[in-house]
């Protein structure tokens, strides 16, 4: 089985998710939560109502990600980024939910200004950009990255499903001629809940909807697993009917009972063999194109005051400095070297406020992640590589 042919208008992406910036997250910017009871964009909106809501979030999107960051990345040697939104982008025309109270239209209006900015500044860094449907209405898995904590419900409504294809629509019209644009993701972690035959058709009419005004030459459609084995959508969107089609997978470490009690060479082993064998496997047998669209080096569950409180059980507590960083540098380069034989992978996330496992601009900083933007570096880097290929 052949993987849906790359297109011309995207090479190997090196990403990194642009996470907490449109669709909020408490715990990347708890200082934004700090004082309130919310718990997610939804109860934010609601709990500081309209005027204030607007104000802190206008202040936020212009100042979280700037220019600056764009710049910086491409010296990093970073050639793409994932961008979540919700789908509020647009403005008051989505469908109501009941934990919307008696507010019609609870969201701040203004970021698809920031969606045009973050266009212009990949067109000026020659990055590319992937679109990405973070959260859908009535929320597809009950997370705060889905908007609504606790709910689930994006599947029980046809209203729900035909605005979320609306909105792939309207971004693929807005953007189809922007040579920045790689693609577009037609939803962000569904849950595992939700019946695989509903999603296959809702990815297959996002790919028809997408493909009126993206030809497959330029644009990418990007599905994600939904939390289940990519066996589930063997024969799903194949070419030469679909062209251009990628399967999107997340791979964190810290979620699972087995990886919490995993000690940092489980870590490094798994990451170096059994997600390089997983790669070889999906590559041969999907059809697809894969991303890894979210990984990173957290390794405990515990996220800020967000999530439940338990010890960091990896055995590196009892590692002195040299020992932890040496750990984070094998954990990174491990993911890294296997992520690479896919067609693309994205940090989650580019910027955190509390932590540095979770943040790639920390991880380069700190020598985790290699910085190909340091020419002194890259200098050394490539007579090692030199080196390297006359002895082979």
């Amino acid at each position: 089985m052949t993987p849906s042919t790359i297109h011309e208008n995207c090479e190997k992406l090196r990403g990194v998710n642009l996470g907490g910036w449109l669709v909020l997250e408490k715990w990347i910017t708890p200082s934004l939560f700090e004082g309130l009871a919310a718990i997610d964009e939804t109860s934010y909106c609601l709990e500081l109502g309209e005027a204030e809501a607007t104000r802190r979030l206008h202040r936020h999107w212009n100042t979280f990600i700037t220019r600056d960051d764009f710049a910086w990345l491409k010296r990093a040697g970073v050639n793409a980024v994932r961008l979540p939104f919700g789908h509020w982008l647009f403005g008051e025309d989505y469908p109501s939910h009941r934990s919307y109270q008696e507010v019609r239209y609870p969201y701040v209006v203004g970021g698809l200004s920031i969606v045009d900015q973050v266009f212009d500044w990949a067109g000026e860094f020659d990055l590319k950009v992937v679109l990405d449907l973070h959260a859908a209405p009535g929320c597809q898995n009950g997370f705060d990255n889905g908007g609504i904590c606790g709910v689930c419900e994006w599947h029980t409504s046809e209203e729900y499903i035909q605005y979320s294809l609306d909105v792939l629509e309207r971004l693929a019209q807005r953007y189809a001629a922007h040579p920045a644009l790689c693609g577009i993701q037609v939803l962000n972690e569904p849950s595992w809940d939700i019946p695989t035959g509903l999603l296959k058709r809702y990815t297959a009419d996002a790919y028809h909807r997408i493909r009126r005004h993206c030809p497959p030459e330029q644009v990418t459609v990007v599905f994600h697993d939904g939390f289940r084995h990519w066996r589930e959508y063997a024969g799903f969107l194949q070419e030469p009917e679909f062209r251009n089609v990628a399967i999107d997978i997340h791979r964190y470490q810290c979620f699972s009972g087995e990886d919490i009690d995993m000690d940092i060479f489980g870590h490094i082993r798994k990451s170096a063999v059994d997600l390089r064998l997983e790669a070889d496997e999906i590559i041969r047998d999907s059809g697809y194109q894969v991303y890894c669209g979210e990984w990173s080096l957290g390794l405990a569950k515990k996220m800020v005051s967000l999530w439940e409180e338990e010890p960091f059980n990896h055995q590196v507590r009892e590692m002195d400095e040299f020992q932890l960083a040496a750990a984070y540098r094998g954990y990174a380069a491990a993911q890294l070297l296997s992520f690479e034989k896919y067609a693309g992978w994205f940090f989650w996330t580019y910027r955190t406020e509390t932590r540095p496992d979770w943040c790639y601009r920390d991880c380069v900083d700190l020598g985790l992640i290699p910085d190909l933007g340091r020419p002194e570096q890259l200098t050394r880097l490539r007579v090692l590589l030199d080196w390297a290929r006359d002895q082979s």
